[in-house]
């Protein structure tokens, strides 16, 4: 059995998500990045939510979240966890808007809350159109010229990352 979340090819530090991975992922985490142009600018945001399988959903107050939500734009999600030797990502691509009234008690059964003291009066939901995510297994980058590089074996429990760089080789 594989030490990571995710097995890998053998040799290979990063993993393309199936959908259903990346739904996983995305079921048990909280938090994320959206991302939208408004104003001419790209603006983005950290935000708390839930996934219901079928959308992201989150509160927030007057301002550009929200007038993005109610002009439906399209928009990046992301999420992401870390841990000591392995890393993952999962970007969600859509367009927001309110939630309608009918359907505010549903969201709110689904355990969305902000995590900070402030009035989020507005539900927005974020309907996924395209969702992506890759897994990353952390090792030192190898230098051209390394003797040894990355390795990974998935009938190993451990990865091996190549020993510690020589600094007059190291990339600038």
């Amino acid at each position: 059995m594989s030490a990571y979340m995710f097995e890998h090819q053998k040799d290979q530090p990063v993993l393309k998500l199936t959908r259903q991975q990346a739904e996983l992922l995305l079921r048990n985490t909280r938090h994320g990045r959206l991302a939208f142009l408004s104003e001419g600018q790209v603006e983005i945001f950290p935000v708390n939510y839930v996934f219901d399988e079928k959308k992201l959903y989150f509160r927030t107050a007057p301002g550009s979240k929200l007038i993005a939500a109610e002009a439906r734009s399209m928009v990046a999600f992301e999420t992401d966890g870390i841990l000591p030797d392995e890393g993952w990502s999962v970007v969600v691509r859509g367009k927001i808007s309110p939630v309608a009234e009918e359907e505010i008690d549903y969201v709110r059964g689904l355990g969305l809350a902000p995590w900070i003291p402030t009035f989020k009066d507005f539900f927005v939901a974020l309907s996924i159109e395209e969702i992506t995510g890759r897994h990353f297994i952390f090792a030192r980058q190898p230098e051209r010229g390394d003797e040894r590089t990355f390795t990974y074996d998935p009938q190993r429990t451990t990865s091996t990352p190549p020993e510690d760089p020589d600094p007059t080789k190291l990339s600038r």
